[in-house]
């Protein structure tokens, strides 16, 4: 799903909402979640997910192309781990189709 998808979906089971306000608050929580990452905040959706940032110390590694050694930079990376009921809702067992059950 892609955010214009995201913001159609949510503007479908709101239709006192206009499109175009679903799109801003949307973009608001976005950037919200973006601009608390950038500082080195923590954000916490409970049932979701958190999001949080980790700090890559700087490395030498190596060009597949040539072999040649390569220094690579300390950075931040954006890392994301799925909340309990997130974890349980992705790994609750399939259900059973109409033609599974009648095979049985």
């Amino acid at each position: 799903m892609i955010k214009s998808e995201l913001v159609l979906k949510i503007a479908e089971q709101n239709p006192h909402l206009y499109q175009r306000d679903v799109e801003k608050i949307v973009n608001a929580i976005l950037d919200t979640i973006g601009d608390a990452l950038a500082r080195g905040d923590r954000v916490e959706l409970r049932g979701f997910g958190a999001f949080s940032v980790k700090k890559r110390d700087a490395r030498t590694g190596r060009n597949p192309r040539t072999g040649e050694s390569v220094s690579i930079s300390e950075k931040v990376v954006p890392v994301f781990k799925t909340g309990k009921e997130m974890r349980q809702r992705l790994n609750a067992p399939a259900p059973k189709t109409m033609k599974a059950a009648a095979a049985q």
